[in-house]
C-alpha cells in the first residue's frame, strides 16, 4: 500500500480513537502530500519517495520547532511538537546507527580516494545521494568532517 494510503486509512484510525496528536500529525502530512500531488508540473502522483521527503522535512521542521520553544521556556508546546515527530517517524524508514552511518561513509570516502577536507564536497555529494532516507544531512555532514578532519 502506498505512503499516502496507508496515512489517509491510519487518519480514520485516529479519528475514532480520538488520538488528538496522531490526528493532527497525519492530517498535516496528508496536506503536504495534496500539496505535492496537484502543485504545478506534478503529475497528479505521488511516490513513496517524494512522500518520505516529504515526511523527512516535517520532521526536521518540529524539532526545529521544538527546540525553539524549549530555548523560550515553553515546554508544552516543545512536548506537542516532539510527539508529533514520534508519529511522523513511524512512518519513515529506518535510520542508520552511529556505526553503520560511520561504515557507509567510511566505504564513500575509500571509493572516491578522499582524503582531506578538500573532498569534502566531493563525499558529501555522492554521501547525501548514497544515504537519501537514512540519515539526517546534518549528522552526515557532522560525520564526514570528523572522518576527513
Amino acid at each position: 500500500m502506498a505512503l499516502f494510503d496507508t496515512i489517509s486509512k491510519d487518519i480514520q484510525a485516529a479519528m475514532l480513537a480520538k488520538d488528538k496528536i496522531r490526528l493532527e500529525a497525519l492530517r498535516g502530512a496528508k496536506k503536504e502530500f495534496l500539496e505535492a500531488k496537484t502543485a504545478k508540473g506534478a503529475d497528479g502522483e505521488l511516490s513513496d519517495e517524494t512522500a518520505v521527503k516529504i515526511l523527512q522535512k516535517m520532521v526536521k521542521q518540529r524539532k526545529d520547532s521544538a527546540a525553539i520553544y524549549k530555548e523560550q521556556n515553553r515546554p508544552e508546546l516543545a512536548e506537542k511538537e516532539l510527539a508529533e515527530v514520534a508519529v511522523l517517524e513511524e512512518y519513515l524508514p529506518k535510520s542508520l546507527s552511529p556505526e553503520e552511518l560511520e561504515a557507509a561513509l567510511r566505504e564513500i570516502i575509500d571509493r572516491l580516494g578522499a582524503t582531506s577536507m578538500k573532498d569534502m564536497g566531493k563525499v558529501m555529494a555522492a554521501a547525501t545521494q548514497a544515504l537519501a532516507g537514512k540519515a539526517e544531512g546534518r549528522l552526515i555532514s557532522e560525520k564526514v568532517k570528523q572522518l576527513l578532519g
